[in-house]
């Protein structure tokens, strides 16, 4: 029996949040910051009660939760002063085995050639360590990053993120980080080599791969990408799916589910499993977010329509 759970990222378009998630730097102050904070925790329960009640059990985390939280404007001890509410989000999501992850914005480049960037991306990505800690999640709620730039020289850059992430991170951090190929620069390939010096999974993004591969077929791809998730406390190997927005440049998402390349998609990630017998969890980067996410799960429960 599949096990897939389906996932969408950081916003519910049903749920309006009654106030904003951030705010602009010139107006911090730590009521607003509280404020501000008390309202986003309380939103992402409300979330998270939607989901489980529409039976969506994976959730992309916003890196807006707390704001500025990685910045030195920031001095209020947030995971004490939340304490509690952090708890409570936990406790739900562990009680209801939810999946939670979190993708900080691409600002955070671990293979920078400047040392504050490398500073502030590991401040900020310290941050979304804490938070999921706060929360006394498993290490399987990820944080998934890109690998970072090029810069003339993908081998050299492959070797300064790999260099970075074993010799400056903490451990707590190494066991919660993930590595995503982008369609740009690097490949499903270029994973595999940096997870062969870091030993960090890959969350296997379909669309980017349809963008920038080595050739390998679909299939070869996806029964390649789940062996570097080769820790059980790493929890399901990720996949984050997504098609073409027609008419749009190449690379951008569709606004909505494409149906038919949803059940094409889905045919090979069912034969993957019958393959390997992992697993796999699945994240809709689509612009309508749960909406897509509903209907993909009304498709799979009428499985007569899929081969």
């Amino acid at each position: 029996m599949l096990k897939m759970r389906i996932g969408y990222p950081c916003i519910n378009l049903t749920i309006k949040n009654q106030s904003p998630s951030t705010f602009r730097l010139k107006s911090y102050s730590e009521k607003r910051f509280n404020e501000t904070v008390k309202n986003n925790l309380n939103h992402l329960l409300s979330i998270l009660n939607f989901n489980k009640r529409n039976n969506i059990y994976f959730f992309r985390i916003s890196s807006d939760i707390i704001p500025f939280a990685s910045h030195p404007v920031c001095d209020v001890d947030w995971s004490e002063v939340f304490k509690v509410k952090l708890k409570e989000i936990g406790d739900f999501i562990n009680k209801n085995n939810i999946r939670v992850s979190m993708h900080p914005d691409q600002f955070v480049i671990l293979n920078s050639k400047s040392e504050d960037i490398v500073k502030n991306s590991i401040r900020e990505l310290q941050y979304h360590c804490k938070l999921l800690d706060s929360m006394r999640l498993s290490s399987s709620a990820k944080i998934q990053i890109h690998v970072g730039g090029v810069y003339g020289d993908k081998k050299k850059a492959k070797k300064d993120f790999a260099n970075n992430f074993n010799k400056l991170l903490e451990e707590s951090l190494k066991r919660r980080l993930v590595v995503e190929n982008d369609d740009r620069s690097y490949s499903l390939q270029d994973c595999f080599d940096i997870n062969s010096e870091t030993d960090i999974p890959i969350v296997f993004d379909t669309f980017h791969h349809e963008c920038l591969n080595n050739d390998e077929t679909f299939q070869q791809a996806l029964s390649s990408f789940v062996k570097s998730w080769n820790n059980p406390t790493d929890g399901n190997p990720v996949i984050d799916y997504s098609s073409q927005s027609i008419g749009d440049r190449k690379g951008k998402h569709a606004k909505t589910l494409d149906k038919n390349h949803f059940i094409y998609m889905y045919n090979e990630f069912r034969n993957t499993i019958k393959k390997t017998q992992i697993d796999l969890d699945i994240m809709l980067e689509i612009k309508d977010k749960e909406e897509s996410a509903l209907l993909a799960l009304k498709m799979i429960n009428s499985s007569y329509i899929f081969d």
